[in-house]
């Protein structure tokens, strides 16, 4: 009985730093995406080098529906669109009626391409020729939903020319391979696994914007920024592609405590090689990007650690 008392008790000294650390969720979006990846990948970086602290990535519809489980607090952290981020901390679009001022930023992580796809023997050539199409515009919830409705609106396309399909992104490259639907939307960071993997089943063809194409998105949408997708980067893509792109904010609430804040930003770019390793996308990842590209203030945590490193924190970004 003394042995067993004893082993008992070695159990509970082994289990006890376990069961005391504090546990993070981090919103991202579906597995066919980056935002999961990336999320996986600062959940490990966390749970290597946050004492204290047990990060998991949480599986989600993506941007809207993560500001909600910001606003509600069931989630510490989350990846969202930057167009999103600041809808919801101006109470604007999606979000009007229902303000989230309490939105804060730790960081800008990579910027989300919008991609267009379709089969390589499609009719399609251009957005104009989405009309009359079956076309998936995104998961219900999603950033993905927000920009590919912003960039056919202010391109006058509406929901009323196509037909409409709410689909993830694995589900959208199935419906594209097994010809379901004509074209499909993307904002993601490139490369993203679902392109990847219907290119290697399937010949594809990604669908360019022309310079009026963007500038009438831009005119919408400030946050829209004119991006080239690289020659290659999927199969059979021969050439490069004018798209546009959309930054992605990690977003928490401003009730966080400061000295977790600073710890999740100091952690992040400390640790950055390890995230890269896991997502290309992160390369974009810097402290000048986060600068330059974020749309609601930082953190104070954040903050405090941007002024360790000697960053120039524009005006907008102190809360």
């Amino acid at each position: 009985m003394r042995a067993l008392k004893y082993a008992a008790a070695a159990s509970l000294l082994v289990v006890a730093p376990l069961a005391s650390a504090q546990q993070l969720s981090i919103a991202t979006g579906g597995t066919g995406g980056v935002y999961y990846p990336i999320g996986g990948g600062f959940a490990e970086i966390i749970n290597d080098h946050l004492e204290g602290y047990e990060a998991s990535a949480e599986v989600t519809g993506a941007s809207v529906e993560n500001m909600g489980l910001i606003m509600r607090g069931d989630a510490d952290l989350a990846l969202v669109l930057a167009d999103t981020a600041q809808q919801a901390y101006e109470g604007s679009g999606d979000f009007e009626g229902r303000q989230i001022e309490n939105t804060r930023a730790l960081a800008s992580v990579y910027p989300n391409a919008v991609q267009l796809v379709v089969l390589a023997d499609s009719d399609i050539e251009s957005l104009a020729d989405l009309k009359g199409k079956r076309v998936s515009v995104g998961a219900p919830g999603s950033g993905t939903e927000l920009n590919a409705r912003a960039l056919l609106e202010s391109n006058g396309i509406t929901y009323d020319d196509i037909t409409p399909q709410r689909l993830n992104f694995n589900e959208t490259a199935d419906a594209i391979r097994d010809g379901d639907i004509d074209a499909g939307f993307w904002s993601v960071g490139p490369p993203t696994s679902s392109i990847l993997n219907l290119a290697a089943t399937r010949d594809i063809r990604l669908i360019g914007l022309s310079d009026e194409e963007i500038a009438n998105a831009q005119e919408q949408e400030p946050v829209f920024a004119a991006y080239q997708l690289k020659a290659g980067m999927y199969d059979g893509m021969e050439e490069p592609v004018q798209t546009i792109s959309i930054p992605n904010v990690l977003v928490v609430n401003a009730d966080m405590d400061e000295e977790l804040a600073y710890n999740l930003t100091k952690v992040l770019f400390e640790r950055i090689d390890d995230l890269i390793a896991v997502h290309p996308a992160a390369n974009d990842t810097t402290i000048e990007f986060t600068m330059g590209s974020t749309p609601v203030p930082l953190h104070p945590g954040a903050i405090r650690y941007y002024e360790e490193v000697d960053a120039e924190i524009p005006d907008k970004l102190r809360p």
